[in-house]
């Protein structure tokens, strides 16, 4: 998948959604909740709010992470 060089990720872009139609192909391969447990650990980029409901990341922290990662 091609993240942009700025915006925003939500979750299930990150991770991926198979029941989504069509399907959302994962850009970390972990699980929700795995992914939300290294966000707490800060093993993973912290989030943004963009309101109540709206949680967000950078897509430079997502990039940075996949490039450590890779190293």
């Amino acid at each position: 998948m091609d993240i942009p060089v700025t915006g925003f990720l939500r979750v299930k872009q990150i991770v991926g959604d198979p029941k989504a139609d069509p399907p959302i192909p994962p850009i970390v391969p972990v699980a929700r909740s795995t992914w939300l447990e290294g966000v707490r650990a800060g093993k993973f980029p912290a989030p943004i709010k963009l309101g109540r409901r709206i949680t967000v990341w950078r897509c430079e922290d997502i990039r940075k992470l996949i490039e450590q990662a890779g190293s």
